[in-house]
């Protein structure tokens, strides 16, 4: 760490030093997180190659888009990146949630049943299937969708035999591999592979889905490398690296990703039109930053563990653990100290430095909520951001980091303002 940061931020000496001595812990962490970026970056630059993107790509079309050659291409090097047949990559996906609505609503027919094996998915899924929200609303249960979920352990794993039991018959295989408002441990790849092998065991037909929001360029490889037939993602998450303003992507199985393409527009043309209305630049230039983007959010993420476990909280993941996501919780142990947390990481965001991140009554959640992102663009959780219920154990889901340096320093700036406290 930089000892002349302390002329621009006037951090307390022992703040300083216990930072410095945090990052000296990651040293290794941090070289394995590179290692990882090294290899994506790779296999990124290779799909841009191999598929001969160029300045036409990035020329936008109105009305029907038609031709479009950049939508075409952006599809075949986000295919070849994820390693998958065939990807649907859209700016007017509005967030994850819609990207998931349409890949379900595109594949699940009246009769079908989808299973979640990770127990119950987000709260913005819920209205979807139809666990929530008023009946007949066009939720997949009205639709005749049965729906069926199997619970995780107490520790967060997943129950395999229940699995292979609970598949029999069903068409989907739902794993969420982040962890929303919970507390185990996002799901890695091998995590993946082994819910998707006792899947198969009890039904070898079944589809398996994977919402992989915030888990993109963790690892040197996808789910669909061990088994997924379908991965969905947000752009202004992992996969936009910072610079996609919207969008979302469907990737996997080419005749899984045509049906959910029909879903999308309509039958018949799916994929073949859309217009890209000037988007298609920043499309291909996130995915090209996207894997050193989620290496700062990685190293920001690892920092920010080390160094709440220096200063006597618990936190997961540690450090040297085997991420399936960007994301860190950290248990604070009390309302002001969750507060505080929220407000020094608003007070190291490049945007909206200056508000006060205040508890406030989200629909949706029983308990209020208190985010804190000062962002380029509104509600990209690449960029370093923190949110939490106000409830025991009072712990906060901190993510992102566009660059190393000002996460860290988003990060320190939580700690100080807890600790003024």
């Amino acid at each position: 760490m930089n000892s002349k940061i302390n002329e621009i931020y006037s951090f307390d000496p022992k703040l300083i030093e216990l930072a410095q001595q945090a990052e000296n812990n990651c040293r290794d962490a941090f070289e394995r997180i590179s290692a990882v970026a090294e290899y994506n970056g790779a296999k990124v630059l290779k799909a841009f190659t191999d598929n001969k993107v160029s300045e036409p790509c990035f020329y936008g079309s109105t009305g029907y888009g038609y031709g479009d050659v950049g939508r075409e291409v952006i599809d075949k090097v986000f295919a070849q990146a994820l390693g998958t047949e065939d990807a649907l990559v859209r700016h007017n996906f509005v967030s994850g949630t819609h990207a998931l609505s349409v890949a379900l609503f595109g594949v699940l027919r009246k009769g079908d049943k989808m299973v979640a094996i990770t127990g119950k998915p987000y709260d913005t899924l819920e209205e979807v299937i139809g666990l929530s929200g008023n009946k007949g609303n066009g939720s997949l249960m009205d639709f005749g969708v049965e729906y069926g979920q199997v619970d995780l352990n107490e520790d967060g794993t997943p129950k395999l035999n229940e699995i292979t039991e609970a598949v029999k018959g069903a068409k989907i295989a739902y794993i969420q591999r982040s962890r929303g408002y919970s507390l185990r441990p996002a799901f890695t790849v091998n995590d993946i592979g082994e819910m998707i092998k006792a899947a198969k065991k009890g039904n070898p037909d079944i589809i398996i889905m994977v919402d992989n929001c915030y888990g993109e360029f963790i690892e040197e490889r996808e789910p669909t490398a061990v088994g997924a037939d379908i991965i969905i993602g947000s752009l202004i998450k992992n996969a936009g690296g910072g610079i996609a303003r919207t969008g979302g992507y469907i990737a996997g199985r080419a005749d899984l990703v045509e049906l959910c393409s029909y879903r999308l527009t309509c039958v018949g043309m799916g994929k073949e039109v859309g217009c890209t209305l000037g988007m298609n630049r920043e499309l291909l230039l996130g995915l090209f930053f996207a894997p050193d983007v989620v290496a700062s959010a990685v190293k920001t993420s690892a920092f920010a563990s080390e160094l709440f476990t220096m200063l006597g909280y618990e936190c997961s993941p540690r450090k040297d653990d085997l991420r399936g996501d960007i994301i860190t919780a950290i248990k604070l142990g009390s309302e002001e100290a969750l507060c505080a947390f929220c407000r020094g990481i608003q007070k190291g965001a490049p945007v909206d430095s200056f508000v006060t991140p205040e508890p406030w009554d989200m629909p949706g959640y029983s308990d209020k909520v208190i985010m804190a992102a000062g962002a380029f663009t509104g509600g990209a959780s690449i960029e370093l951001s923190a949110d939490a219920p106000l409830r025991e154990p009072y712990a906060v889901w901190m993510q992102g980091g566009i660059t190393y340096t000002s996460g860290k320093l988003g990060v320190m700036l939580a700690a100080e303002e807890m600790l003024g406290k």
